[in-house]
């Protein structure tokens, strides 16, 4: 009894611990951001320094190429230090820059999608000069896909992207996202539920998208 009564005590100092470290983190990220929004440009950089390396990481299991990774993660902190102003410190800040940098990496994989669609249609073109209505029947299908995509919540929308438009397993999403695995399932299969009653509504094209794993 005495052994179950220690562990409990180590345990709770280890928690407190933990929480009173996280406390000094928030600190001091609080006083680095308003630092920023008061001008201090150079403040950005203790920001940048902490989270450039797992945001890397990240954003690296997305794309699978570390040069594309690297343009990404500059691109991503010029985004989050002008939206810097929107944070409202309601949620943790680590939850909110990395949400802005998920988001801006899905912004970019859709307009590679479609310029990689675009061309397909072009080389389709030029093999079905015959058959307009195939070049516009695609082009209507990749439209109503996007359309249904941007109709989701953002985290759904986040992990359609992520599993359709980079082709990531589960088990990677779950990571990228943080969230658990069963929840990334239970999102992915959500989100294609909606696309698919949406669909049916509209008496639209099925798409894979709505049907597929």
């Amino acid at each position: 009894m005495r052994f179950f009564y220690h562990s409990f005590r180590y345990y709770r100092r280890i928690g407190k611990k933990e929480r009173k470290e996280r406390e000094v983190h928030m600190e001091e990220e609080a006083f680095w951001i308003k630092q920023v929004l008061a001008g201090n440009k150079q403040a950005y950089g203790h920001i940048i320094n902490k989270y450039k390396n797992p945001l890397y990481a990240t954003i690296l299991r997305m794309t699978k190429n570390p040069q594309d990774a690297q343009d990404l993660v500059q691109e991503a902190f010029i985004k989050i230090y002008n939206q810097l102003g929107k944070y409202d410190q309601k949620g943790a800040f680590s939850s909110w820059l990395y949400r802005v940098a998920v988001n801006h990496c899905m912004d970019e994989f859709r307009k590679k999608s479609s310029q990689i669609k675009q061309a397909e249609i072009n080389e389709a073109s030029a093999v079905n000069t015959k058959h307009p209505e195939v070049i516009l029947l695609k082009k209507e299908k990749n439209r109503q896909v996007e359309k249904l995509i941007s109709t989701l919540p953002e985290d759904e929308r986040i992990i359609i992207l992520l599993r359709y438009a980079n082709e990531l397993p589960y088990e990677e999403i779950a990571e990228t996202t943080g969230m658990p695995l069963s929840m990334v399932r239970n999102k992915l299969h959500r989100a294609k539920k909606k696309m698919r009653e949406t669909v049916k509504k509209q008496g639209g094209y099925y798409n894979e998208l709505s049907n597929g794993g």
